[in-house]
């Protein structure tokens, strides 16, 4: 870990939350609760009486804009960032949070945009706006330019499993493989993600490989959306599904299922979801564009008061977003508390969710590494040709440098007054460590590729 992220972790900033702009210290130090925090409830319209004193060259160029959003975690910061009205404390008054019923609806509605019915960005998997951008898996393999802004969260996913498996499968798969491949010849073990070839198909995959399984030959995947997962398991169509609270806590209240693993056990500190929004509107809107990160970056830190968290879970909860029957089912894992589901329990505050900062460092910045390991991964399966790594990744690094836009994370956190210390020097995070010991090291992809057993790709 460098120099600076140890002074990151340490060091205590300053932010100005909610309506009353007043002042309100946040610790950096992980699973530390804030020393104070405002007070007031959720406000699903913020009034003009929200809005900061903006100068007149950051106020932005239209309050409008249409983000859209899948009911998991991950969307929390742009949620929270509505209710609480920090996007109307920046100018961004007019917000429509639209909730997406798959992540394919997402693609589809980003790809006709706002102004045509559909949503001008949102939340992503990765590495969703590179090929959507790329036109890899938009209709007609059509081009749609998207940038990355920030990353929304890291942590707060899991595997599920089904009841019938309980003892038998745990965070070391390999202790299953006898099972899985005896279950392959006759009912294959079915497995769901919520979208093909992006970050929770990327994790399952990864947890299945580093214990022997192939997750293409041994096992049988298939897409899922989010809010079906738990009605699917319920049914006995599938034996396992990955994707973000609370769909897989839910099974273990609902008692139909375990927890294998978090993600956070597979790679501490991992990126998760990602606030990426279509070009031409960024490229239109630009101070409207650093008004929208400011509110999630504000809403971001909210998340990370601990203290916080109890409100957070009920306005997520709500009807309007997650429609859940309690808000408990988000609490705990908001605590860092999972009851697993087969007598493990977790009760860590470093595997909870987090939203601004982790034990390494940022969370809300968008590294150009991370958006190369998911490009990384993507050709390891086959889904990217091996040319994007070639030539010490030449290709992708062009496609992540036209894409990732941390420049504009840096802009939008100076205005707001992020202390230089929380602004991260390098694009990259350095070298990442997994539970099965692989490392990832940015400057040299290819090595990755190599020290992996189970792969499509020829390396």
């Amino acid at each position: 870990m460098t120099e600076f992220f140890n002074q990151i972790s340490r060091r205590k900033f300053i932010v100005t939350a909610g309506a009353s702009a007043s002042a309100v210290f946040l610790k950096g130090c992980l699973g530390n609760p804030p020393d104070s925090v405002t007070g007031g409830s959720s406000q699903s319209a913020p009034t003009a009486q929200n809005v900061a004193n903006i100068s007149p060259d950051q106020a932005p160029e239209t309050k409008t804009v249409k983000l859209g959003y899948v009911p998991i975690v991950e969307a929390a910061p742009l949620i929270i960032a509505k209710e609480k009205g920090f996007f109307a404390k920046y100018g961004m008054t007019d917000v429509d949070l639209s909730k997406q019923a798959s992540w394919g609806s997402a693609r589809d509605n980003v790809e006709i945009g706002a102004a045509g019915g559909g949503i001008d960005g949102g939340q992503w998997q990765m590495p969703m706006p590179h090929l959507i951008t790329e036109g890899l898996i938009t209709k007609g393999n059509q081009k749609i330019p998207m940038y990355v802004l920030a990353q929304l969260i890291t942590h707060g996913n899991g595997i599920a499993i089904a009841s019938k498996h309980t003892g038998k499968i745990g965070l070391q798969v390999a202790q299953a493989k006898s099972l899985l491949k005896e279950l392959k010849s006759s009912t294959p073990f079915t497995a769901a993600q919520t979208f093909p070839h992006v970050n929770q198909d990327f994790w399952i995959r990864y947890w299945l490989a580093a214990g022997g399984i192939d997750p293409d030959a041994d096992v049988k995947l298939l897409t899922v959306p989010a809010a079906q997962t738990v009605a699917n398991m319920k049914t006995g169509t599938m034996d396992a599904f990955s994707t973000g609270d609370p769909w897989p806590y839910r099974i273990v209240k609902d008692k139909i299922g375990f927890m294998a693993a978090l993600t956070a056990e597979i790679w501490k500190n991992h990126p998760e979801e990602y606030l990426a929004i279509r070009a031409d509107w960024v490229d239109k809107n630009p101070k409207a564009t650093k008004a929208i990160l400011k509110g999630i970056m504000e809403a971001q830190q909210w998340l990370d008061n601990f203290d916080n968290r109890k409100e957070a879970a009920q306005i997520l909860a709500g009807r309007n977003y997650f429609n859940l029957p309690t808000p408990e089912i988000l609490a705990e894992p908001f605590q860092g508390k999972y009851d697993m589901g087969d007598g493990r329990k977790v009760d860590d505050k470093s595997m909870a969710a987090y939203y601004w900062k982790d034990e390494k460092g940022s969370v809300s910045y968008p590294y150009k590494s991370h958006d190369l390991w998911f490009i990384t991964e993507s050709v390891r399966w086959g889904f990217l040709p091996k040319d994007y790594i070639a030539n010490n990744a030449a290709k992708a690094k062009e496609l992540i440098n036209k894409v990732n836009r941390e420049d504009i994370w840096k802009e939008a956190a100076k205005e707001a007054g992020i202390a230089a210390a929380n602004i991260p020097t390098s694009t990259s995070r350095g070298v990442e460590e997994f539970f099965d010991g692989v490392k990832f090291d940015p400057e040299n992809p290819e090595a990755y590729l190599k020290s992996l057993k189970i792969k499509k790709v020829s390396v």
